[in-house]
Order: C-alpha cells, then structure tokens, then sequence
C-alpha cells in the first residue's frame, strides 16, 4: 500500500502493523449497504458496522494495538485510561485479554451501561467531575503511584493505527466489490478514529473525499480545518453524543487530519436522534447517539453525495436503555 505521506506521524505500513496484532481478537466488521437508505438519499451508501466491533465500537482495536507494545516487564504495574465509556471498555477487555490490571477514569455523568460494562470487564473505575475536575491529571496521579502506563484515548500513534484497521477493512471490502469511494464520513472527538481511517483508505484511494462529523456546536474538527490550527469549540452543557465532547482535535490526530481532510459536518442532536431511530426501524441496526452522528449529517442533506459512492462509519453501539427507547419511539 502507497504511503500518502512520510512526514505523517502514521503510515499506512502502521496501520499494516497494527491489522496484524489485533487480527486475533479484533472483529472484522462488516460493511452493510440498504437499498431504503439508498433511496432515502439518492446514492450508494455503504455503511461500516463499527458496533458489531468487540465491546460494542472501534475503540477495541486502538486499545488492543496499544497495550500489545507495552514490554512484558511493565505489565505488572497495568494501565490507566480515561475515557467516557468507549475507550474505557477497549482498553478494559484488551487488559483482560493480556492479563493486565486496567483503571478507568470516567465521567460520573457517562452511560450507566457504559461504567457498568468497563466493570464488567474486570476494570477498576474511577468516577469524576467532569466540570470541574481534570480526567488526565487523575489518571498521572495514579499512574505514578502505581507505575502503571496511561494508555490515551486517541492522541497516541499506535492507537491511531489500531483505528485505522477499520479503515483499512473499508478499503479492502471496497477493492473486492469493485467500488471506488467517493467520500467517507467518519465521526470524532479527539479524532484518533478518522486520523487513521484517513491514513488507510487515502493510502488506497488518494482521490476519496475524507468528511468529519460533529454534534452541532461541538465542532472543533472543522473549527481547526478552516482555520489550519487546532481550535478548542465553544459548546455549552451537553450533547446527546456523549463519546463526542472532546473540547479541541488532539495534536497528533490533528497533524493528520489537517493534511487528509477535506471538512467537517456537525448534526443537531434532534436529527441524531432521527439517525438513530431511521438505524433501527429500517436498518435493524443499534447505534449509539455518538456513532451515527455522520449518517444523521446524511440524512439530514449536510454532504453532497449526488453520483457519489459514499461511506459512513457507524462508530459505537453502547447506548443506555431508557435513552435509545425514547430515541425510536
């Protein structure tokens, strides 16, 4: 696979890497396609099932890429993440799988279902403000008390190259059906997801629109890619795309996204809502507020898709109850 850039602190050949240590445990999800979607819209759309992933979203192959390089002489003193709840439950059943003792910082606000799956998997979790406290001075804190390695949600090379495996699936079930992607949508936070997702499908298709999709207001993503720098959103409260709230791009992602980018599309929490009603009444598919942010951008006429091949990365699938049933009724 070409390189689309040296300078680029992730590589194709990493994200090569990264696909052959997590093959063994990580799900190779499927990319689904709808004729009713397809008619919704009036293009090809393709749909990348990242909650069929292992722990319900993407973050297990970031996280799995991650704890695999730390030296077998560090493990006893375990990792520490903070995370809202995808991250955290990547990182707890990637822990699990390699024997290692995993804590969790976690907003006291995050998914009832999310804290009780990062439990589930054997994590100690550590509950915070997320007002008024500081997640990633916790997490130094313990890890230097207990000489554990703090593993990030997103602004790390070897966790961008585990999430560009997704995007290397893409490119890969694309080639087999004989489609060119036009444009593909992935959503962010940090943006570790489509730093490495770009990374992999421009490797493959230079030419493909990359897209970035954001809750409305919460676009710090294409706040920075129209101004070239990395600029913090100014968001009050709360959206319901709870794994979407990042303040500002990482540095490391956004070193990426910069050059293999195009812009970004944001999507109200209303329409998100309708997004992830349209998943489950036409599609069959469960997907969480933060996970179908890009197709409620589609749904919603935010990206020109006319003669396009589009595909839409479906990140997560952990949503609590009670919200999903008052989101499909």
């Amino acid at each position: 696979m070409p390189e689309p850039s040296s300078s680029l602190p992730v590589t194709p050949s990493d994200i090569d890497a990264a696909a052959r240590v997590v093959a063994r445990f990580a799900v190779r999800t499927p990319l689904l396609s709808s004729p009713v979607l397809d008619e919704r819209v009036g293009t090809k759309v393709f749909l990348k099932a990242e909650m069929l992933q292992r722990t319900g979203s993407f973050k297990f192959r970031g996280a799995f890429n991650r704890l695999s390089a730390i030296p077998q002489d560090s493990h006893g003193g375990g990792v520490v993440a903070y995370s809202s709840g995808n991250h955290a439950q990547g990182v707890a059943a990637a822990a699990k799988i390699l024997n290692m003792h995993a804590t969790i910082v976690m907003p006291s606000d995050a998914p009832l279902s999310k804290r009780e799956r990062t439990r589930g998997y054997g994590a100690e979790v550590v509950l915070y403000d997320r007002d008024r406290d500081n997640r990633e001075a916790i997490a130094r804190e313990i890890a230097g008390k207990r000489g554990a390695t703090i593993v990030p949600p997103y602004d790390d090379p070897l966790v961008i190259a585990g999430q560009g495996t997704a995007g290397r699936e893409i490119a890969e079930d694309m080639t087999r059906l004989g489609v060119t992607p036009d444009i593909v949508v992935a959503p962010a936070s940090g943006g570790g997801l489509i730093a490495g997702v770009a990374t992999a499908i421009k490797g493959r298709y230079p030419d493909v629109t990359m897209i970035v999709a954001e809750p409305e207001s919460f676009d710090d993503h294409s706040r920075s890619l129209r101004l070239g720098a990395r600029e913090a959103h100014h968001a009050a409260g709360r959206t319901i795309c709870d794994a979407l709230m990042a303040s500002i791009p990482g540095e490391i992602t956004f070193a990426i996204n910069c050059k293999l980018l195009s812009h970004g599309v944001t999507a109200s929490d209303a329409e998100v809502g309708a997004a992830v009603a349209f998943a489950y009444r036409e599609l069959k598919l469960v997907v969480e507020p933060g996970g179908a942010v890009g197709l409620a951008a589609l749904l919603a006429g935010r990206i020109d898709t006319r003669g396009k091949n589009v595909v839409i990365v479906l990140s997560g699938g952990n949503v609590d109850a009670d919200l999903f049933a008052k989101l499909v009724a």
